[in-house]
């Protein structure tokens, strides 16, 4: 569900398994935490990562890991002998919250006002009040969007249900008569068959 982001073109297309890099990610990478990011790798010894290491460990596509650089929410540390960008392990958390947010529905500019709010506060407390009031609006979103998906899940599994059954129709005809038929004509009919299937 994605939107289009405010830098003037769109989200990067999905790559095939030639472009992908969603298979596990590297052995040097740290081991996924609880809520399923890895931990911060500021520890001695960890190696800088490659986009595609980064890409795998956000279960991502280099093509998105370089999107969100261009749009200014994820950067390199520093470049590899062969200039390749190579990144802090902080930007797989920071990466993998900017496209978990994506799919919730924010903009580019919208992650982008989140990760600047504090900086652009005079004091903590101003910081504090307009990072709980953002955020408590985003989760009002949230509210409304998964309310408003519940409901059109159960409407297409009762869609689904009716149509399977569509299988085994004896009449002919198909599909003119199949506005006439006893199940179209039903009080409880989901609006979905009736305006896919009818």
């Amino acid at each position: 569900m994605s939107t289009s982001p405010e830098i003037g073109r769109a989200e990067p297309p999905s790559e095939g398994p030639s472009g992908a890099a969603k298979d596990d990610p590297p052995p040097h990478l740290p081991p996924l935490d609880e809520q399923g990011g890895h931990e911060r790798a500021a520890r001695p010894g960890f190696a800088p990562l490659s986009s595609g290491d980064l890409a795998r460990a956000c279960h991502t596509t280099t093509r998105t890991v370089r999107f969100y650089e261009e749009a200014g929410l994820v950067e390199p540390v520093t470049r590899s002998e062969g200039g390749h960008r190579l990144y802090g392990a902080d930007q797989v958390a920071r990466l993998a919250l900017i496209i978990d947010l994506r799919e919730a529905g924010l903009s580019l500019q919208d992650i982008k006002d989140l990760f600047e709010l504090k900086r652009h506060a005079r004091t903590s407390r101003e910081a504090s009040e307009r990072m709980t009031q953002a955020l408590h609006r985003r989760i009002e979103e949230m509210q409304t969007k998964i309310a408003c998906l519940s409901r059109l899940r159960e409407e297409l599994r009762a869609t689904v249900s009716i149509v399977d059954g569509c299988r085994a129709c004896p009449s002919g005809g198909f599909p003119e008569k199949c506005r006439g038929c006893d199940v179209m004509v039903r009080a409880d009919l989901p609006r979905a068959m009736r305006l896919l299937w009818g």
